[in-house]
């Protein structure tokens, strides 16, 4: 982008951050939350539209086959299997080898299943997502599912709109709360509108973020911003319920029927426990994999030969192996989900029974291989068809003997699907109401809370999750605890508390001029302006010995390090600190103009004179670091 328009567009970001930040809070969300669902929505679109061309390419022209679909999307009944059988493991290595090329070469962070890194960006910078993970995690994700990996497609929605609701976080300078808010809802509100789902979806803005705890500032944004996002979605390609009504007929008669439930509860609970375990322990053993390396005599840390070739073969070799296994299980390919549908009726006897049985673990493999290895796709998806065999798997062998189980399997597909994954991702009232919404089965919900309940008591008993990025609750949030033990800080405003910055780096400056001036300077870093004064970012200071990158100090710094504004707390200062990870925050007035200073120092010498004045009887924060606040106007790109 051109150097005007890129101030431009700073400038305008500036104008829009002060009328964000001055609007009230049911306006400013109102407005946030729509603009974040509409992105949910076509972001979801983009990517089922990428997810679908692809499918054809690979699966139905190359391998000749046509997987079965969900009523939603055709209900197609799929073929036995591909014509061009020979072909299958061919077919998900290339996948996989396209995904690890655009990933490790252009996004390595684009890597995985997605959703966990949203949830650690909302935690630890959600400034932090780049749009170019965003782009790549979307390709990567089409190539990986479309040509028979197994993954979901909600893992790319979610990074999705959650990437923009980092870019808002950015753009509008929101406060780290508010910017933990925006990603969070993204998060939700792409899930829900793939899934057409969008009550699930706002539940699980607020629920996925922690193992014990729900971000409850989130549900109401997440309300707007999933309904939204589920119209949009919906607009385009209907809004009958992905898989049909396949629950309205079940009917809870008699309370024997509840018995049932609970072991099922339990199984359910066992395998979520299993599919975690062994997923994680895959995408262990694939990280210690190293090509060119086998020996083992290279030193400790020494990188290998073609680490990056390495880095790039992982998820082929992972795509090779779920070919393999779809030789003579083809059940694993892709999201799965027009199994699921066959799950829910009585097509499910036309299935083999070992194939039934067998399903659930052969998926939770082909997933550990296609994204533990590397590959780019969702872990929701599978979670669900591994919990709908479940409950076909328990419905076909209990069904001929046992009394009270009904006739229909459509009950126990439900309600594992709910249990299974609910309860491994931490968020088993989201994912049971989203299911109910993906199923039209709010008939199955009293059976379901049952069965829902115990599987996550068991996996609560092992405190296991497949979101390895869910702190346990609020309280464990990034400078938490340093608000807590500042009782004060929630009274004492930043720029009550800032100092002046050492230096101010103009982004013009070539990279090695503001290396030295750093150096002369003695501080670790510096924050960036341009030619208005606007804040572009921060440029840290490289170790000793090491060569400056060519190019300005604008084009090199970090627009994703966190920035604070005069008029916050230092309760949100603290928050922001402790995700800066460098100990400093520069400070911005309502223009996003540098005019401080913030890090431990000052806020430890806001506070202690805040109680002093306390004490003393005077006004909190009345005396804090009085008269040495600056203002733009006397910071310059020039001061050292």
């Amino acid at each position: 982008m051109d150097v005007t328009l890129r101030s431009k567009a700073r400038l305008l970001g500036a104008g829009l951050a002060g009328r964000v930040r001055r609007m009230s809070y049911l306006r400013k969300w109102l407005l946030l939350g729509a603009v974040l669902g509409v992105i949910a929505g076509l972001g979801a679109v983009l990517f089922y539209t990428a997810l679908h061309l692809a499918t054809e390419l690979f699966m139905e022209v190359i391998a000749g086959y046509r997987m079965p679909t969900p009523l939603a999307e055709g209900n197609v009944a799929g073929l036995a299997g591909p014509s061009r059988e020979w072909l299958l493991p061919l077919i998900v290595a290339a996948g996989g080898l396209l995904s690890g090329i655009l990933v490790f070469t252009f996004a390595p962070e684009a890597e995985g299943h997605g959703t966990d890194a949203a949830i650690s960006a909302v935690h630890h910078n959600p400034r932090g997502v780049r749009v170019r993970a965003v782009a790549v995690k979307i390709v990567a994700s089409a190539l990986t599912i479309g040509a028979g990996g197994s993954g979901g497609r909600e893992g790319p929605t979610a990074q999705i709109s959650a990437g923009f609701g980092s870019l808002l976080a950015r753009v509008l300078d929101l406060s780290p709360q508010d910017g933990r808010i925006a990603v969070s809802v993204g998060i939700g509100s792409g899930i829900g509108s793939i899934f057409g789902a969008p009550l699930g979806g706002a539940l699980l803005a607020a629920e996925l973020l922690y193992r014990e705890d729900m971000e409850v500032q989130a549900l109401i944004p997440g309300m707007i911003a999933s309904v939204i996002g589920y119209a949009v979605f919906s607009a385009f390609y209907g809004f009958t319920p992905l898989f049909g009504f396949a629950g309205a007929g079940y009917h809870l008669d008699q309370p024997l029927q509840l018995l049932w439930f609970a072991p099922l509860g339990v199984l359910c609970g066992a395998v979520g426990l299993l599919y975690a375990k062994s997923f994680y322990g895959g995408a262990a053993l694939f990280a210690r994999l190293r090509f060119g390396g086998w020996r083992g005599r290279r030193q400790a840390g020494e990188p290998g030969p073609s680490s990056l070739v390495g880095r790039i073969a992982k998820p082929a070799l992972g795509g090779l192996a779920v070919g393999l296994i779809a030789l003579a299980m083809p059940q694993v390919l892709g999201t799965g989900y027009g199994w699921i549908q066959k799950g829910l009726g009585h097509a499910l006897l036309s299935i083999p029974l070992w194939i039934v049985l067998l399903l659930p673990f052969a998926k939770i493999l082909a997933t550990t291989l296609s994204i533990g290895s590397g590959g780019s796709g969702g872990i929701f998806g599978p979670g669900m068809v591994i919990g709908a065999f479940v409950g076909a798997a328990c419905w076909r062998l209990l069904e001929p003997i046992a009394p009270g189980i009904p006739h229909d399997p459509a009950a126990f597909t439900v309600v594992a699907m709910m249990a299974c994954f609910g309860s491994i991702a931490r968020a088993p009232l989201a994912v049971m109401v989203m299911v109910a919404e993906m199923t039209g089965s709010l008939q199955v919900l009293a059976p379901a809370m049952v069965a829902v309940g115990l599987a996550t008591l068991l996996v609560t008993r092992f405190d296991e999750t497949i979101y390895r990025s869910q702190l346990r609750s609020r309280s464990d949030e990034p400078g938490a605890h340093a608000a807590q033990a500042m009782p004060m800080a929630g009274s004492i405003l930043v720029r009550e508390a800032m100092g002046r910055p050492a230096l101010v780096v103009e982004a013009s400056w070539q990279a090695g001029r503001a290396q030295l001036q750093m150096q002369a300077a003695g501080v670790s870093g510096a924050p960036v302006v341009d030619e208005h004064g606007v804040y572009v970012g921060v440029l840290d200071r490289l170790s000793e010995g090491s060569e400056p990158d060519r190019g300005s100090a604008g084009r090199l710094a970090d627009p994703t390090a966190p920035a604070i504004e005069g008029s916050w707390t230092l309760d949100d200062a603290l928050q922001a600190l402790a995700s800066s990870g460098r100990g400093w925050l520069p400070v911005l007035d309502e223009a996003k103009r540098v005019c401080g200073m913030l890090g431990p120092r000052e806020i430890a010498d806001a506070h202690r004179a805040a109680l002093e004045a306390i004490v003393s009887g005077g006004a909190a924060g009345s005396s804090a670091k009085a008269g040495t606040s600056a203002t733009a106007e006397d910071v310059s790109p020039s001061a050292v």
